[in-house]
């Protein structure tokens, strides 16, 4: 069984997929396998930097991709050229990483899981959620952005409403982490009974 887990950003994502990790659940995360498919010597990195030029390529043979970031928000068409390349990308690695899963169950994490198909790879979508308030203090907090950017990223971002309706399980978390934890807990033993 797989369990599709998104929230908008600030909602507490990483709080949550971290428990689901100690109580021994293999969290695949989608952020971190999008950074995997165009790290040094991988094939995209190299279709992307003969794309775009070097100019997007660090002097380290990295990704720069806050200079990536400038050009497809820039232009649509270069975006969807990027999104081409790299989406079945991710998405053969993601399901190769979940086919490796030796737990019971398994968490598909994604900040995008309702925006892109990847809800058709899962079988329950579990959304943390927080008011638009919160998101906006933590992240500003967390990440130093202006409220301006901030507001745009929520913006870009599917709405609560949508992900609620979406739900099979709704985490709010707007209390302590050892509340979080808890409520992650419960669904856990919700989940191993679903899962047999």
């Amino acid at each position: 069984m797989i369990i599709g887990l998104t929230g908008g950003i600030g909602s507490g994502k990483s709080a949550v997929s971290s428990h689901f990790e100690n109580l021994g659940i293999t969290v695949v995360d989608a952020d971190i396998v999008a950074r995997e498919v165009v790290e040094p010597g991988q094939p995209a990195l190299a279709q992307i930097a003969e794309h775009f030029g070097s100019r997007i390529i660090t002097p380290e043979g990295a990704l720069d991709r806050a200079a990536l970031r400038v050009l497809i928000f820039e232009d649509e068409n270069k975006r969807k050229w990027l999104e081409s390349l790299l989406h079945p990308l991710i998405r053969e690695e993601i399901i190769q990483q979940l086919e490796q899963s030796q737990s019971p169950y398994s968490i598909l994490s994604s900040p995008l899981l309702l925006e892109t198909d990847q809800h058709s790879m899962v079988d329950q979508i579990l959304v943390v959620d927080v008011p638009v308030e919160v998101q906006i203090e933590r992240t500003i907090q967390r990440d130093n952005n202006s409220l301006e950017q901030v507001e745009a990223i929520i913006k870009s971002q599917s709405s609560r409403a949508f992900k609620q309706q979406k739900a099979d399980d709704i985490i709010l978390n707007t209390g302590t982490i050892e509340s979080l934890h808890e409520k992650v807990s419960v669904l856990h033993q919700r989940y191993l009974q679903l899962s047999v």
